[in-house]
């Protein structure tokens, strides 16, 4: 199996790269390394690399500033992923795995979002993710696997964790939102789940993965202040304190409820995700270890 993994220095694909198989060659490209909004450059690295697979782990992740940023947020997201089937389709063998977001929904629903179900994206990002994953399906049909995945975080980068962790160690106290309600993913399972599409050509169409639970951004800054505080990464009197969305306006809308049903992603690969809380400590503690 040769695989490219585009997004290569982010949080997911530097996991990605990290939890490789063994037997698979793979070419990592980061943003300085590809440009995968050039579709010449898109189609010189894989004519050149001749992958099997290609795992799209980039994208344009700064939901708000997409609102203003809307063409570049477009380019990424939207035009990107199609400029990356397009070439995968030219060879005849490639397949993709592409990453998406639950913010493809409007966060209307009283149950968790099928793959199937309606999407009704409040704001560019999503959007944006949106048209890239009908680009992809469309280019590369049955050669095409796109992965809805939701509140991602790992022990490296620009993510909630990181955040919270720096804020409750600067201010002891910090103001979380209380009423959207997903699920937080760790980029390991997340990893580790999209290796297992790349190695099952059979597979194809639209999938959701997410780590097991339910929570509100206030939920998952409340666990990060006990577990960090249990493994001394924060001082133990962290106060954390419930708004409303309303009491913090930002640019772009997100939906009220996003938790994904990835029951046909379990049925389909045989795993079971565990819960988000399991999964939190241990990112900790990789924090805590280096």
């Amino acid at each position: 199996m040769r695989v490219l993994i585009t997004g290569a220095g982010g949080q997911l694909g530097r996991e990605l790269v990290r939890t490789a198989p063994p037997a698979a060659v793979v070419k990592a490209a980061a943003r300085n390394d590809l440009n995968i909004g050039d579709p010449a450059a898109v189609r010189d690295v894989v004519e050149a690399f001749q992958p099997t697979v290609i795992l799209n782990a980039a994208a344009y992740t700064a939901v708000d500033k997409a609102e203003s940023e809307r063409e570049q947020a477009w380019r990424i997201n939207a035009q990107a992923p199609g400029f990356l089937a397009a070439a995968a389709q030219r060879l005849g063998h490639c397949r993709m795995v592409q990453v998406s977001t639950d913010y493809v929904f409007s966060g209307d629903a009283a149950r968790p979002y099928r793959p199937d179900d309606e999407t009704g994206p409040l704001g560019v990002y999503g959007e944006s993710k949106l048209a890239g994953e009908s680009a992809v399906l469309q280019g590369l049909g049955p050669r095409a696997v796109v992965l809805r995945t939701a509140w991602v975080y790992g022990a490296h980068g620009k993510n909630f964790l990181n955040t919270m962790l720096r804020l409750m160690s600067e201010r002891g106290s910090v103001r979380v939102v209380a009423d959207q309600i997903g699920c937080p993913t760790a980029t390991a399972p997340l990893a580790e789940t999209i290796w297992a599409f790349a190695a099952r050509p059979e597979l194809a169409g639209v999938y959701h993965w997410s780590d097991a639970g339910v929570a509100s951004w206030y939920d998952f800054a409340v666990a990060i202040s006990e577990e960090a505080g249990a493994c001394e990464l924060l001082p133990a009197s962290v106060e954390v304190l419930p708004i409303a969305t309303e009491d913090y306006p930002t640019p772009a809308r997100r939906p009220r409820f996003s938790l994904l049903d990835g029951r046909a992603t379990e049925d389909a690969l045989g795993i079971s995700p565990l819960h988000w809380r399991v999964r939190l400590r241990q990112v900790l503690n990789e924090i805590k270890n280096g």
